[in-house]
């Protein structure tokens, strides 16, 4: 009854949460939909397009997912149920849903630009650089960690080409492949052939499900470094054509399933917990410090999408602000996308809750594979049948939206390389001369991050998921100081930006300066292999790029307080 009574509590929450808390905030910043939204006015059928608010929904939604909230919640719950089920619930209404839903707002008002032009309005040029630099870092690392998750996902040990009774790897691969496939055929027949909605949502969710009966029979094999080179063609390719015929119908079909996935979860709950077929085992709290370290950062950083991420900011400014019909739509799909993907992280954590005896003792391989095998569970032994079908199915499920995730990434990658050469009054590369002209080329940064982060996804780091965490929460940090920075300048209420602002971005540092105190230490006693010199050099940088960028901020706000004291 744990279990019940924490998903229940989570969903009457985080929905009080949208209803008053959202509300407020688009009447406190004055959200208008009689305003022309940048997609609306810049339409141009690549980048600034149109959508319908559910599909929309579905892009924004999938690509802020990934594996994030299923990993990190996972992690995370060697503190105890407690913790995390507070910092889901607090972070996703205060931290998360602010920096997300005013992300989006600050960027449409921006003519649906990135948070980098945000800054430059608010903060200056220097500012903006600097914090292209820094973003263009963590993209980087979600590149490199997506990669290595998708490739080890979809790798096999088998010769390359179809095969009849497939491994869960090679079933993946294949669905993965013919999603992309599905996705083509959505966005044409509603953008050339000008199919409804409805009916073509209709005939999405048949081919999917007609994709994953294929799949469970016949897979596609191929090994690991191969899929890296055949993800960086794709993730270069689906980052340049225009987004309605890949992006949109893809994220929009693929929220499907994380939908469906969590669906099947809420009724495993509540299945197993009258059957007694599953047990939740997590308890209330187990202590200060853990394995992950002390509970403070680590759980702060650790929880990451769950509660609160920087990657969120990006995907909001990036791609989906110009893709938005109306600022109605705003708050359910930068606001509400947060608190869906907080439930997500609940779920996730009785999904752990279910299985956290062999979880704890490393019986599995990844959390994904413990979420998945945590649901199965709920309805059925290990040797059942309806076990095997859903734990391939949640597999399936989780490694869709990691990739989702690394195009949208590469995609973000693409605009602030571009933006970082381009100076005041240039729209496009097109507008630039000389070097800057070649290096703001939209192929020429695509390229140069798919190839940085194949090579460092290639190399299994695991150094680099520990670094995307403290990175990602502390581009949070700075993406909060951003949007309160302009409300500021714009005259709107900002202050309920001061407490998650200031308090993610000492979290941050913190996690961070231990990490390069931890590796000094590694190096000073000559027991540093390259993955420690890796992580001490790119922590620092992160730290020194941040402190200049709070230094930056701190600054605009005194001439806002000033400002401010005058009137």
């Amino acid at each position: 009854m744990t279990a019940i009574l924490i998903i229940v509590a989570a969903i009457v929450l985080l929905v009080l949460g949208y209803i008053f808390y959202g509300s407020w905030l688009a009447k406190e910043w004055g959200i208008d939909p009689s305003r022309k939204t940048p997609a609306v006015e810049l339409e141009d059928g690549v980048d600034y397009v149109a959508a319908k608010p559910a599909v929309l929904m579905g892009h924004h939604f999938s690509s802020i997912a990934g594996a994030g909230p299923i990993n990190g919640p996972i992690q995370a719950s060697v503190f105890g149920w407690l913790p995390v089920f507070l910092w889901c619930v607090i972070g996703g209404i205060f931290f998360g849903g602010l920096q997300d839903f005013g992300s989006l707002f600050a960027s449409v008002r921006h003519g649906g630009k990135s948070v980098g032009e945000i800054i430059q309005d608010s903060m200056g040029d220097r500012a903006k650089k600097l914090f292209i630099v820094f973003a263009l870092l963590v993209l980087i690392l979600v590149i490199a960690s997506f990669v290595n998750v998708v490739a080890g996902t979809f790798a096999s040990t088998n010769s390359l080409g179809f095969t009849t009774n497939p491994l869960g790897t090679e079933t993946t691969a294949i669905i993965s492949l013919l999603f992309i496939v599905l996705a083509i055929v959505y966005g044409l027949l509603t953008n050339r052939f000008g199919m409804k909605t409805l009916p073509a949502t209709i005939i999405g969710i048949v081919g999917i499900v007609l994709m994953i009966v294929l799949g469970l029979n016949v897979g596609f094999a191929m090994g690991r470094t191969a899929w890296i080179v055949m993800i960086g063609v794709y993730i270069t390719v689906a980052s340049l054509v225009p987004v309605w015929i890949l992006l949109q119908p893809r994220d929009y079909l693929s929220s499907f399933l994380l939908y469906a996935m969590m669906i099947v979860a809420v009724c495993g709950i509540f299945f197993s917990a009258f059957s007694g077929t599953a047990e939740f085992t997590i308890p209330a709290f187990t202590g200060w410090k853990t394995s992950i370290g002390t509970l403070f950062p680590a759980l702060f950083i650790t929880v990451a999408c769950g509660a609160c991420s920087g990657f969120h900011s990006l995907i909001a400014t990036g791609t989906s602000s110009k893709q938005l019909a109306s600022e109605a739509d705003a708050k359910p799909i930068g606001y509400g996308s947060m608190l869906i993907e907080s439930a997500l992280g609940i779920v996730s954590l009785i999904a752990v809750g279910m299985v956290f005896g062999k979880y704890t003792n490393g019986e599995f391989g990844s959390p994904s594979a413990a979420f998945a095998a945590g649901i199965a569970i709920m309805f059925g032994a290990e040797t059942s049948k309806v076990y095997g079908v859903i734990y391939a199915l949640l597999t399936l499920a989780v490694s869709v939206f990691a990739l989702t995730s690394l195009d949208t990434g590469t995609r973000l990658s693409r605009f602030m390389f571009t933006e970082l050469f381009l100076k005041e009054g240039e729209a496009t590369y097109k507008d630039a001369t000389g070097v800057r002209k070649i290096l703001a080329y939209p192929l020429t940064g695509t390229l140069l991050m798919v190839v940085i982060g194949c090579v460092l996804g290639g190399l299994s780091l695991s150094q680099i998921w520990g670094l995307f965490g403290a990175a990602n929460q502390l581009l949070a940090g700075i993406a909060l100081m951003a949007v309160a920075a302009w409300l500021g300048n714009a005259g709107k209420n900002n202050k309920m930006f001061y407490i998650p602002m200031v308090f993610m971005l000492v979290a941050t540092i913190t996690s961070l300066v231990t990490t390069v105190i931890t590796k000094i230490k590694t190096v000073a006693a000559g027991a540093a292999a390259w993955g420690d010199w890796f992580q001490m050099l790119f922590a620092a940088a992160m730290v020194v790029l941040a402190l200049f960028l709070v230094v930056e901020g701190a600054q605009t706000f005194m001439k806002l307080s000033k400002k401010g004291s005058k009137k």
